[in-house]
């Protein structure tokens, strides 16, 4: 017989079922902790598997197949004229997202979780020990969920310009995964990585595009030599960029919208597109959650927490994009959860290092970094030496026809020891991972100098780009 959920007590209550909360989830129950996962949504997967990471990632593969089928001849393959089937990317891009919501559903059996639909809602402190959520379900009734620690991942929503609402001509990254067809003509206002990985896709498939970024650089957060070597990149493949702009407006109009803005030197511009992308930051999701019946006090919307992710509210965690202070990003998230379940069995656990987080990219080219930018380690007192390789002079770059971008080592002289590692090119996103671990083992120069690299990978770019801080890059 199963027994009610308000005479169950749980160790741990999750809510939200985005990458942190079902990660978190996972990881407490093979620790041998009885675990929930409180989620309104018809399926798990949070933002990141429904509206973000995974099915823009799709899409991004089908733009460098299409990309690449424009020109099969230089592979000495002969094709038809290929067509764009929009209707086949956006189902393709939907099945992705349905076999990995269908795993999650598995996960949570395989792993005896509690998955409950609904909205989870603090009722206030720990009452001898133990929590209470109110969950809602979509039907209007709800019932108590009750657990000695609750773990809050509700995730964040796009933002969006003050006075304006999404529908099917101003989007956000939600909409713009459901036009019903390709627009030939689309502004982005915002350069951070959805705005870009959007430009990117669109511009492949045929759309006139243009980026407007209020900042006097795109993709702000990265190494200033990124930033100027993507602008250049992106002008290359015909995508308009205007930075350091002001007073941007939206005027909807029958075709599409028009877009005012004033540049960066002062004089008023227009736009018209077919549509508009707003890809500004996104919100923490903690309204109505209950935080106003605990002791946490949120900055912004934003939950603080300590290094071991504890809120001010005994008890209660918090994981994911909801946390002030920390990057929203999916697998910044899910280590949290795994630091939190760890904590919460009494396992081996250590907090998240700032320094230690990979940031990726997924335009064309790629982009990743870990670490500091020449500039912030110039900033914290280092006495910095920098390498660059071109990735020209990779023989696998040559191969896959993808030989632009570099990577750039920032390190500190006196030691030798590697501060950050900043690519952009073919596979950034993959071959980052030996650059995080390189930062987490302390690596220097000279150690990475000496570890082979197989050949002809293109993670064999980090040999050189390691070497190049000495200027002993072999291949330029």
């Amino acid at each position: 017989m199963e027994i009610p959920l308000a005479e169950t007590i749980y160790d741990v209550v999750v809510v939200g079922g985005g990458p942190a909360g079902y990660t978190c989830a996972i990881r407490a129950s093979q620790y041998g902790l009885k675990a929930a996962l409180i989620d309104a949504n018809d399926r798990l997967g949070g933002t990141c598997l429904l509206w973000g990471c995974i099915p823009t990632k799709a899409m991004l593969f089908t733009a460098e197949l299409w990309d690449h089928l424009k020109h099969a001849d230089r592979f000495g393959i002969d094709v038809a004229a290929p067509k764009l089937n929009w209707k086949n990317v956006l189902a393709r891009k939907d099945d992705v997202i349905s076999r990995h919501t269908k795993g999650l559903d598995f996960l949570m059996k395989k792993n005896k979780i509690n998955a409950i639909k609904g909205f989870g809602k603090l009722t206030g402190p720990a009452k001898d020990g133990v929590h209470s959520i109110e969950v809602k379900r979509a039907d209007g009734t709800s019932e108590t969920v009750k657990a000695k620690k609750v773990v809050l991942a509700t995730g964040s929503d796009a933002r969006m310009l003050p006075g304006y609402k999404a529908d099917d001509t101003i989007l956000t990254n939600y909409e713009i995964l459901k036009i019903a067809e390709m627009p030939k003509s689309l502004v982005v206002i915002g350069s951070g990585a959805v705005g870009v990985e959007f430009a990117s896709i669109f511009k492949s498939f045929g759309a006139e595009v243009t980026i407007l970024e209020m900042l006097p650089r795109i993709v702000p957060v990265e190494d200033e030599d990124i930033s100027k070597e993507l602008l250049r990149l992106y002008k290359k493949r015909g995508i308009e960029v205007s930075l350091s702009v002001k007073d941007t407006k939206i005027e909807k109009n029958k075709g599409g919208a028009l877009v005012s803005y004033t540049d960066s030197n002062g004089k008023p511009q227009t736009k018209q597109a077919e549509k508009v992308l707003v890809a500004v930051g996104r919100s923490p999701r903690t309204a109505d959650i209950g935080l106003d019946k605990t002791n946490i006090v949120p900055d912004r919307g934003f939950v603080m927490t300590n290094e071991w992710m504890e809120t001010t509210e005994p008890g209660v965690y918090a994981v994911g994009d909801i946390v002030g202070g920390m990057p929203q990003l999916a697998h910044v998230g899910m280590m949290a959860g795994m630091v939190v379940a760890a904590k919460l069995a009494g396992k081996y656990a250590r907090p998240i290092k700032r320094n230690r987080i990979p940031g990726c990219t997924y335009t064309d080219p790629q982009i990743a970094s870990v670490g500091l930018t020449e500039a912030q380690a110039k900033e914290k007192g280092f006495q910095v030496k920098v390498g660059k390789f071109p990735f020209v002079g990779n023989s696998k770059a040559t191969i896959v026809d993808s030989h632009d971008g570099f990577v750039k080592v920032v390190t500190d002289a006196k030691y030798g020891e590697i501060l950050g590692v900043h690519i952009i090119g073919p596979y950034a996103t993959e071959i980052i991972a030996e650059c995080v671990t390189a930062l987490e083992l302390e690596a220097t120069v000279e150690e990475m100098m000496f570890t082979i690299h197989a050949h002809p990978t293109v993670a064999e770019a980090l040999l050189d780009g390691f070497s190049s801080v000495e200027g002993m890059s072999i291949n330029v």
